[in-house]
């Protein structure tokens, strides 16, 4: 469990001075607690989000009954469309997980009226949300807020479709009709359909935050679903198509790869994914009261996040939060030295990133450095080193980016040095390399810590390369990458 997080400030000696809680040493996978006979026989009520609770959380359920120890597991229609029990058999009673999946809002007005134990969300909870929880505790605290796996938003199209790229421009002026036929971006001479989830979902929402991003409008003639797959299985009938789904939902459409504004295009692969590096990368959530009346909602919640549950997110067409190494980055772009790191090193899918406006890690990190902790501590790893590796934006000057980046990555090496695990000195590489555009919310995941790792036999070349790194001048100063 974290002990604590002090946010440390923006300037060079705050960064220095910063001090992040040191973790629980590694812990066995988690199980479920015994049921109880005087529990209700419906255990959780989990609403919410239809990309989390289509398919994700049944499975989780299904897993979670099944280590209670019960028998005759089912999936029970509600005769509700996106409502059902996952129904188990103990000691001759019947016990059940209810789950209601009609998109991220519907989750926490549950949680308001208390009708809900757990709300499934596939984006972040809104002020207004926040501010309407505010009896039940901090929802954006650690307690609350859960990030169980990561998705990509998949842009999708038609198999047949001849383009392969597009930018994050280009598919808000396909969705808001300002390009209404694909012969104006290259393609076959089609008109253009749309197709995209309804006001309740928090696919939507990331949609129109992360592409429509307030200065497009939906095009009004756009087919509106609840359904992922429904939209995915009629984006491959349709030759003129485009949609968007979560990435376990592309099914037989085409996904394409997308860029932000100054980086590369990326498709929605693991490793891109899981780093949320891909530009329309998303967390998929699970939230709760940081202090719950039933307990076994953050029961369900830590056998969730445990290793087993976890791979069953890939299993489904998720990123899972499980390391894992990638063998070689298929991204070799910036600093000469950037790219000799990557020809010797392996990336691990860890990014730390910190809250927006802040030197604090977010809530996924501070758990990601437990998972950095149990993995490192494997013995098929014991041959392993880590290179932390920081990265910024280009807000400042690139001295100051670089120097910034070296010291996020020194405050991630510091709550790993709390939990025993030594690192290789940090890198920075400042502004270079970035993974979405410079607004706001591109900034802050510019601002990021990467992972690699670095085996025994090829410390001799990691040393070499450190002392022929490029420099970065200005005046008398000089700051190495390493």
């Amino acid at each position: 469990m974290i002990k604590y997080y002090r946010q440390f400030a923006s300037t060079a000696v705050g960064l220095c001075a910063s001090v992040f809680a040191s973790f629980a040493s590694a812990a066995p996978e988690i199980k479920a607690m015994p049921v109880q006979a005087y529990e209700s026989k419906v255990l959780l009520n989990i609403h919410g989000s239809n990309t989390v609770g289509a398919r994700l959380v049944p499975t989780w359920a299904e897993d979670y009954l099944s280590a209670l120890g019960m028998q005759n597991i089912n999936k029970k229609e509600l005769g509700v469309a996106n409502e059902f029990a996952i129904e188990g058999e103990l000691d001759g009673q019947n016990y059940a997980i209810h789950i209601a999946a009609h998109g991220s809002s519907t989750g926490f007005k549950s949680l308001i009226a208390d009708t809900a134990n757990i709300a499934m969300a596939s984006r972040q909870i809104k002020d207004k949300e926040v501010a309407a929880l505010a009896k039940s505790g901090d929802m954006r605290s650690y307690e609350a807020e859960k990030v169980v796996a990561i998705d990509g938003l998949a842009i999708i199209v038609h198999p047949s479709n001849q383009i392969d790229k597009l930018s994050i421009d280009q598919v808000a002026a396909l969705f808001s009709g300002q390009v209404s036929n694909w012969a104006q971006l290259g393609g076959a001479n089609v008109a253009v359909t749309r197709y995209a989830r309804d006001s309740n979902s928090g696919t939507w929402d990331t949609f129109k935050s992360l592409v429509l991003r307030k200065k497009y409008q939906l095009e009004t003639s756009t087919r509106r679903f609840e359904s992922n797959d429904e939209l995915s299985d009629l984006v491959a009938l349709d030759r003129g198509a485009i949609g968007f789904v979560g990435l376990a939902s592309v099914r037989d459409s085409k996904a394409i790869a997308i860029s932000d504004s100054g980086s590369a295009a990326l498709s929605p692969e693991h490793l891109q994914v899981a780093t949320e590096d891909y530009p329309l990368s998303r967390r998929l959530y699970l939230y709760l009261p940081p202090s719950p009346v039933n307990p076994r909602a953050n029961d369900f919640i830590e056998f969730a996040l445990g290793q087993a549950s976890q791979k069953r997110v890939d299993e489904i067409g998720f990123v899972s939060l499980n390391p894992l190494v990638n063998q070689g980055d298929s991204l070799q772009q910036g600093p000469k030295a950037y790219q000799q790191l990557a020809n010797i090193a392996d990336r691990l899918s860890i990014n730390f990133r910190f809250d927006a406006g802040s030197a604090k890690l977010d809530n996924r990190a501070k758990r990601d450095i437990q998972r950095l902790v149990d993995f490192m501590k494997q013995d098929t790893n014991k041959d392993l080193r880590i290179q932390l590796v920081g990265f910024g934006d280009l807000k400042q000057s690139p001295e100051r980016a670089i120097l910034l980046s070296k010291l996020r990555a020194s405050a991630v090496q510091s709550a790993l040095h709390k939990n025993g695990i030594s690192t290789l000195p940090v890198a920075g590489f400042g502004s270079v390399k970035p993974v979405a555009s410079q607004e706001a919310q591109g900034r802050t995941k510019n601002q990021r810590v990467e992972v690699w790792l670095v085996n025994k036999s090829k410390l001799d070349a990691i040393a070499k390369l450190k002392q022929e790194a490029s420099y970065t001048a200005r005046g008398d100063s000089r700051i190495a990458y390493f």
